[in-house]
């Protein structure tokens, strides 16, 4: 009997130190848990399962675990959802979404299932393409202030870290996934990311839990799965604490990453001419700190991060070319253009024609002008508070302010309304916070924009103030910096 009551009592203590893990990770992640919204990314497996029935077992009054004798579906947060996504590429997925309605259903947790559609072309990996699909749709259905909790653990990023290290990643990868990132209109958290699978999967049979395979994580021609079924018995067998170690070398590599990224951006705001970067201060950096400055902007620039190669073209030979070379370089969609001083980003499907944000949406040797069309005939006014879309006379498009969490502008800088009008000359603007107050004459003769075109660029005014040169630069007043909570991008649509 009284063994019996040891067993029960190791039981029970064993499941309440879980739930107690979890509340405490959440904790720790987010200050304002329980009082936030909260959303599982539910796959149906093992991992996902565990974390949805802690949460739902856990008590946001007091932030631990309740009695496990007490009924979950009763004392879940307010605010606890799930979303499962179908990617349609097993037979057995309608089941899969089937189960996880009846788990949710059992537990009264509010479930929407999402199917998406995986990109199956040829030469692109299904693998990466699902994960995309997957955290495409997850973005899009986080709702503001949202939380998406994500079930990787330990052994996870044991894989993650080993994969990045034989693919030659750099800290960023190394880094591999951080407890908690920014995540469309949320955050994603990952409160399981310091325990064990072993651990996991004790507790969810302890409380004869029911949860899916998938077959195909048993197919070793994946990288991942190999790594999972051949290298890491291996490397545990040896090295017992391999996935804690894993684990600190993630966090130091991220510490480092965010250093750099300090630097990075020091450097990127002394260059920064508007959305693009000014190339003579470029190659004052020593080498490594020009490409650490430049990848930096690439990826503020929500543009992906070109290989080792491009980049070191990019940081070398496109730096040193003749001013009016015009040299190119393009990976992934994106293209980044030497004019003149000034290097710019694009978007490579839509360089000509299309619009041109401050970070550089189109080639900037031809966005800068607009041949055949005259300049603002007079000065408009614009709302900004009330209308986001300022149509400009026939032939010069029209200006947009946007949205952007990476946006150049600080929008609660920003007046009511502003003057929209053409250059008189004598044009004064700061374009870099704390630096000298410079001539628009200046900056354009340094941008090498062609005399015919300079008078077609739409000034935004406030009173004789300028504000912004079209898209190319924004003064420092209205520039946003690191306290900037509400950040923006003008974009001057060209026709």
């Amino acid at each position: 009997m009284c063994d019996a009551r040891r067993s029960g009592g190791a039981l029970t203590a064993r499941r309440a130190t879980f739930e107690r893990k979890v509340a405490e990770s959440l904790a720790a992640l987010l200050p304002d848990y329980p009082r936030v919204p909260l959303c599982v990314a539910f796959s149906g497996g093992l991992d996902s399962t565990a974390l949805l029935m802690a949460l739902a077992l856990l008590s946001p009054a007091r932030g631990g675990a309740r009695s496990a004798t007490r009924e979950a579906g009763a004392r879940r947060s307010p605010g606890l959802r799930a979303v499962h996504i179908d990617h349609g590429l097993h037979p057995d997925s309608p089941r899969w979404a089937e189960h996880c309605r009846a788990v949710a259903e059992r537990l009264r947790i509010p479930l929407t299932v999402l199917r998406v559609t995986v990109d199956r072309s040829p030469g692109v990996s299904l693998e990466a393409a699902a994960r995309e699909a997957r955290y495409r749709a997850l973005e899009r259905e986080l709702a503001a202030s949202e939380v998406l909790l994500t079930a990787q653990h330990a052994d996870d990023q044991l894989e993650t870290v080993l994969l990045q290290l034989l693919r030659g990643a750099g800290l960023p990868g190394i880094a591999a996934m951080p407890p908690l990132a920014p995540f469309g209109r949320g955050r994603l958290a990952r409160p399981l990311l310091a325990m064990e699978r072993g651990e996991i999967e004790a507790w969810a049979r302890a409380r004869g839990l029911e949860w899916v395979e998938d077959d195909t994580n048993a197919d070793e021609r994946r990288d991942r799965n190999y790594l999972r079924r051949r290298v890491i018995p291996l490397l545990r067998a040896r090295w017992p604490s391999a996935s804690r170690a894993a684990m600190r070398t993630a966090r130091h590599a991220a510490e480092a990453q965010r250093l750099l990224d300090l630097l990075a951006r020091a450097d990127v705001e002394r260059a920064a001419v508007g959305g693009a970067l000014s190339v003579k201060r470029l190659r004052a950096l020593a080498p490594e700190r020009r490409r650490n400055a430049l990848r930096y902007w690439i990826a503020r620039s929500a543009h992906p991060l070109p290989d080792t190669r491009r980049l070191d073209e990019l940081a070398g030979p496109v730096l040193d070319a003749r001013p009016d070379a015009h040299p190119q370089v393009a990976w992934g969609g994106t293209v980044a253009e030497r004019h003149g001083d000034l290097l710019g980003l694009a978007a490579a499907s839509r360089r000509s024609p299309g619009a041109r944000g401050l970070s550089g949406a189109r080639g900037l040797s031809g966005a800068l002008g607009l041949p055949g069309t005259l300049g603002l005939p007079g000065t408009l006014v614009w709302p900004l508070r009330a209308v986001s879309v300022l149509e400009l006379p026939p032939g010069l498009g029209k200006l947009e302010l946007v949205r952007d969490r990476h946006g150049p502008i600080d929008l609660e800088a920003l007046p009511d309304s502003v003057s929209v009008r053409a250059r008189r000359g004598g044009e004064r603007l700061r374009p870099r916070r704390g630096g000298p107050s410079r001539t628009l004459k200046a900056l354009l003769q340094e941008a090498r924009v062609a005399h015919a075109e300079r008078g077609r660029i739409p000034l935004l005014c406030a009173g004789e103030q300028v504000l912004a040169a079209g898209d190319l630069w924004a003064d420092a007043r209205i520039q946003a910096g690191s306290e900037s909570r509400r950040r923006g991008r003008l974009i001057w649509h060209r026709p």
